[in-house]
C-alpha cells in the first residue's frame, strides 16, 4: 500500500459516506413510494459495503481510515432540505443523488488517473466508479418517472 493509496481511499471514502447519507435523505423523502424503498436501501447498502472495504483496507495497512463525510456534502444535504421547500420532496432527493453521483463518478475517475495506486487500491476505486454511473443512471430514470 502506497501513501497514495491511503490518499485516494480517503477521499473517496468521505465522498461515498456523504453518497450514502444522500440515499438515506432520499429514502426518507420516496416514502411515499414502496418500489422506490426497495431501491434506496440496496443502494445505501451497497454503499455501506464500498465504505467497509475501502476502510479496512486502509486499517489492514496501519493508516487510519476516513469516518467522516465531507463539509461540502453536509451543504450539499442542506440546500436539498431547503430545496424540498419548494419542489416535491422526492423530485429534490433524486435530483440531489443524481447530483451526488455525477460528482463521485467524477472525482473517482480522476483518482484513478493516478499512476501510483496499487491494483488492490485501483480495483476498490473502480468499483465504486461503477457503483457511482450505476447510481447515477438509476437516479436519472426514477427522476424521469416521477416527472411523468
Amino acid at each position: 500500500m502506497t501513501t497514495q493509496d491511503v490518499k485516494s481511499l480517503n477521499k473517496i471514502t468521505k465522498l461515498l459516506i456523504d453518497s450514502k447519507k444522500g440515499y438515506e435523505n432520499a429514502l426518507e423523502a420516496t416514502g411515499e413510494y414502496a418500489h422506490l424503498q426497495v431501491a434506496m436501501n440496496n443502494r445505501i447498502n451497497e454503499r455501506g459495503a464500498l465504505i467497509s472495504a475501502m476502510q479496512l483496507y486502509v486499517r489492514q495497512h496501519g493508516e487510519e481510515p476516513e469516518t467522516d463525510g465531507t463539509v461540502t456534502g453536509s451543504v450539499h444535504r442542506a440546500w436539498t432540505d431547503f430545496t424540498k421547500l419548494f419542489k416535491d420532496d422526492a423530485e429534490a432527493a433524486l435530483g440531489a443523488v443524481d447530483d451526488g453521483e455525477e460528482h463521485l463518478a467524477k472525482q473517482i475517475t480522476d483518482e484513478l488517473k493516478n499512476d501510483e495506486l496499487t491494483p488492490t487500491a485501483r480495483a476498490l476505486l473502480e468499483r465504486a466508479r461503477v457503483s457511482a454511473v450505476s447510481g447515477e443512471a438509476f437516479a436519472e430514470r426514477t427522476e424521469e418517472l416521477l416527472a411523468a
